[in-house]
């Protein structure tokens, strides 16, 4: 379970890289959660498609949405969180938006145009301090009822780590 203290910590790329190097699916959330034109899946409908791929032998997921947490968190072994800092969070989120005008990310479902608003960027920057302080009783929550937690801090830390996972084959969820 890959998850991150905001929009640019770098969830996408990291599970890529991380299915990449053990051979397992990644699944993006935010494919499942958004249909066509930005609308939210109903909460029963998205907690559904995670209650089917959590069965699976073995599968990352990567995305936030904290109220399906305990559905992924119940059946991985291994979380991962991502905490940047807020301004590297913020400069990604501009870098990705720009980058992917008129195109949809590849963690997105098929369809979707990159788009960036005032209220999207001041979530980013009034939910950043908050979230850290909310991520961490999360972490030790997790840690507590067994799962092993990594926290990466640093694109140096998250390099290092997935480095350290080429040709290993793990359950990584």
């Amino acid at each position: 379970m890959v998850i991150g203290i905001s929009a640019g910590a770098g969830k996408s790329t990291f599970a890529r890289e991380v299915g990449e190097a053990l051979g397992i699916e990644v699944i993006h959330l935010d494919a499942i959660f958004w249909k066509p034109g930005w609308v939210e899946s109903e909460l029963e409908e998205f907690s559904a498609a995670q209650r089917g791929i959590v069965k699976k032998q073995q599968w990352i997921m990567e995305g936030n949405y904290s109220n399906t947490f305990d559905i992924r968190a119940d059946m991985c072994d291994t979380v991962i969180y991502l905490e940047l800092p807020l301004y590297i969070c913020l400069y990604r989120v501009l870098k990705r938006w720009i980058t992917n005008i008129g195109r949809t990310r590849a963690d997105m479902a098929e369809g979707f145009q990159e788009k960036m608003d005032w209220p999207f960027i001041k979530f980013i920057i009034t939910t950043y301090g908050p979230r850290k302080k909310k991520m961490a009783e999360r972490l030790m929550k997790f840690h507590a009822a067994g799962k092993k937690v990594i926290v990466l801090r640093s694109q140096e830390e998250i390099e290092l780590y997935v480095k350290g996972l080429e040709g290993k084959v793990n359950r990584v969820c």
